[in-house]
C-alpha cells in the first residue's frame, strides 16, 4: 500500500510541476502582452495629442482665412465704389468706347482664377493668357483716357491700390488656406494612426486577459496538486510511523524472548557473559 501511495504521490508531483511551469509561462506571456498594450496605449495618446495640435492649427488658419477674406472683400468693395464712379463719369462725358473698366476687371479676375484652378492644354492656356493680356490692355487704354481728368486720375490710382492690396490679400488667403489644409491632412493621418494603434492595443489587452485567465486556471490546478501532495505526505508519514512501531515491537519481543532464555539458563547455573548481562538489564530481568 505504501508503495502504491508513493507512486501516486510521484505522479501528482509531476502534474504539480507541469501546472506550475505552465502557469509561469502564461504569466510571462500575460506580462509581455500587458507591456505591449501599455506601449500601444501611450502611442495612441501621443497620436491623439498630435491630432489635436494639428486640429487647433487648422482651425486657427481657417479663422485667418475668414479674416483675410473679409479684409480682401472690404478692399474690393472700396475699389468697386471707385470704379462705379469712374463708369458714371465715362457715361456722363461720352468716353465709354468699350466695356466698362469694372466689367473688364471682373472678366480678368475670372479668367485668372480659371487659369490657376483648371487644367488646360498648352494651346488653350496660351489662348486664355492672350485674352487676359488684351483685356488688361483695354483697361489701360480706358484708364489712360480717364487719367486726363485730375479727379478721375486720383480715383483710378486709389482703385488700383485697393485692387493691388486685395490681390495681395488673395495670395495670402491661398497661402494660409494651404496651411490649413496641410494641418487638416496631418490631423486626419494622426487620427488614423491612433485608431490603428488603439485596435492593436485592444488586441494585446484581449491576449493579456486570455493568458491571465489561463494562468489563473493553471494556478488553481497547481494548488489542488499541492493539497493532494500534503494529504499523501500525511498518510505516508502515518504508515511509516506505524510500520516502524511494528518493527520495534517485533524486535523488542525477540530481545525479551532471548533474555528470558538467558535468565532461565542463568538460574540453572550457567555463566553469563557481559553482553548477556547487558541484555538482561535492557530487558529489566535483573
Amino acid at each position: 500500500m505504501l508503495n502504491d501511495l508513493m507512486e501516486k504521490r510521484k505522479k501528482t508531483l509531476a502534474e504539480s510541476e507541469e501546472h506550475k511551469n505552465r502557469r509561469n509561462e502564461l504569466n510571462a506571456n500575460a506580462s509581455k502582452f500587458a507591456r505591449e498594450r501599455n506601449t500601444l496605449n501611450n502611442q495612441t495618446r501621443e497620436f491623439v495629442e498630435e491630432a489635436q495640435k494639428n486640429k487647433d492649427l487648422r482651425d486657427k488658419y481657417n479663422q485667418e482665412v475668414l479674416d483675410i477674406k473679409a479684409q480682401r472683400n472690404e478692399l474690393n468693395d472700396k475699389a468697386n465704389v471707385l470704379f462705379e464712379d469712374i463708369e458714371s463719369f465715362k457715361k456722363e462725358h461720352g468716353t465709354q468706347k468699350n466695356r466698362g473698366v469694372k466689367e473688364l476687371q471682373k472678366q480678368i479676375e475670372y479668367m485668372e482664377y480659371r487659369q490657376q484652378t483648371e487644367v488646360f492644354t498648352t494651346d488653350k492656356e496660351r489662348e486664355l493668357i492672350e485674352k487676359i493680356k488684351q483685356m488688361k490692355g483695354q483697361v489701360r487704354e480706358q484708364e489712360a483716357e480717364l487719367e486726363q481728368n485730375k479727379e478721375m486720375r486720383t480715383k483710378i490710382t486709389e482703385a488700383r491700390e485697393f485692387r493691388k492690396q486685395a490681390s495681395d490679400l488673395h495670395a495670402k488667403v491661398t497661402e494660409v488656406a494651404e496651411l490649413a489644409q496641410k494641418h487638416h491632412d496631418l490631423m486626419v493621418e494622426s487620427y488614423r494612426k491612433a485608431d490603428k494603434s488603439r485596435e492593436a492595443a485592444d488586441a494585446a489587452h484581449k491576449s493579456f486577459v486570455e493568458a491571465q485567465e489561463s494562468a489563473d486556471s493553471e494556478h488553481k490546478f497547481f494548488i489542488a496538486c499541492q493539497k493532494e501532495l500534503r494529504d499523501y505526505d500525511k498518510v505516508i508519514s502515518g504508515l511509516r510511523k506505524k510500520t516502524k512501531k511494528v518493527k520495534v515491537t517485533k524486535e523488542q519481543k525477540a530481545v525479551r524472548k532471548e533474555a528470558e532464555s538467558l535468565f532461565k539458563n542463568f538460574r540453572a547455573g550457567e555463566k553469563l557473559t557481559t553482553d548477556d548481562i547487558l541484555l538482561l538489564q535492557r530487558s529489566k530481568l535483573i
